[in-house]
């Protein structure tokens, strides 16, 4: 049981230590760079020193009905529908390095996808004012397979006995295919920096996992839409049960909620602020392929008690392996004893 763990660890872990961004305009389009229910289960486990790859493939769809309105691309839209596929790409690099007592781990992650937008009516923006744009009252849809911007990150990792816990920062670099004015886009393009720390409590015996994590999103303007949206802040929960050594099931509950309102010549709805609480569900499988062991997992959250935000289900698919792990180290041959005559 202990090596099957060892290895989920390797596994899960490395989505919960690289965290990824949204596929859409955070909360200037009425998401936020930081997704419900991603950091858990394991939220405070990093993985033993190796390489690990991790392709975590992420759906959502959802919408902003009521003829209510949001921003997205600097177009101010109403009755809004999201449909979209990203996936996110993650390596990361648990170092030999201790700092603090802590294992040092790195990590990179660049996303991916095709968000497909229908906006009911399209109020004002860019669409509206092109020479050839679409008149003002009418419905606009667009959908673009475009990459995002890349993403880093340093974790330390604590663990004692069956208690793991982690610092994270994270920062979204803006770089990504990024078009202004248009409804689809993967790309954030500003400055995003989250700092989170997590907890973990895992029982091999008795099958048992519990785990909490909570953190920080400072974000930055978005130079094409002058557009800053506020700070954020999110927390996960879950507890999972491992029915066999290779399958888990188990519960999530996460909650967002915005601090600071957004700001900027760009933010023509005022301050915007958003909250959301998501619960759901996840199930995770290990097995080996090969000789190497691969941990999926699947998980589906329903977006509740929502407030200016798109509300709707989420999903992710995560498939991580170890690319490499570093031995044991061995244990130090006994000295003889010294003798003094």
């Amino acid at each position: 049981m202990r090596t099957v763990t060892r290895h989920l660890i390797g596994g899960m872990a490395l989505a919960a230590a690289a965290q990824f961004s949204t596929p859409s305009q955070a909360a200037e389009g009425g998401l936020s760079f930081y997704i419900e229910g991603q950091a858990v289960p394991l939220g405070g486990i990093v993985p033993p020193p190796g390489l690990y790859f991790d392709s975590t493939t992420y759906f959502y769809n959802g919408k902003i009905g009521g003829n209510r309105q949001t921003q997205i691309g600097g177009n101010v839209v109403a009755n809004v529908n999201v449909n979209l596929v990203a996936d996110f790409v993650t390596a990361l690099w648990v170092t030999p390095v201790q700092v603090l007592g802590g294992d040092l781990a790195f990590a990179f992650v660049m996303p991916f996808g095709e968000p497909a937008v229908r906006a009911g009516v399209l109020l004002n923006g860019p669409l509206v004012n092109q020479a050839l744009g679409r008149p003002a009252g009418i419905t606009a849809r667009d959908a673009d397979l475009n990459p995002g911007d890349p993403i880093v990150s340093a974790t330390l990792g604590w663990h004692s006995g069956n208690w793991h816990w982690k610092l994270a920062g994270v920062l979204s670099i803006p770089g990504g295919g990024y078009e202004s004015g248009q409804l689809s886009n993967i790309a954030l393009n500003r400055y995003i920096g989250d700092i989170s720390g997590g907890a973990t409590y895992l029982d091999p015996a008795l099958g048992i996992e519990l785990s909490a994590a909570a953190g920080f999103t400072l974000n930055g303007t978005n130079p094409a839409t002058h557009y800053t949206t506020g700070n954020e802040f999110h927390v996960d929960v879950s507890a999972s049960k491992y029915v066999t050594k290779e399958v888990s099931v188990g519960v999530i509950a996460s909650h967002y909620q915005q601090l600071t309102g957004d700001s900027g010549p760009g933010a023509r709805l005022g301050p915007f602020e958003g909250r959301v609480t998501a619960v759901g569900g996840t199930i995770g499988v290990t097995g080996e392929f090969g000789k190497i062991p691969v941990t999926t997992r699947l998980k589906v959250l329903r977006e509740v008690e929502v407030e200016n935000r798109f509300q709707g289900t989420i999903g992710f698919l995560e498939v991580s392996f170890p690319l490499w792990v570093a031995p044991p180290k061995a244990a130090p041959e006994p000295r003889p004893l010294s003798t003094k005559s």
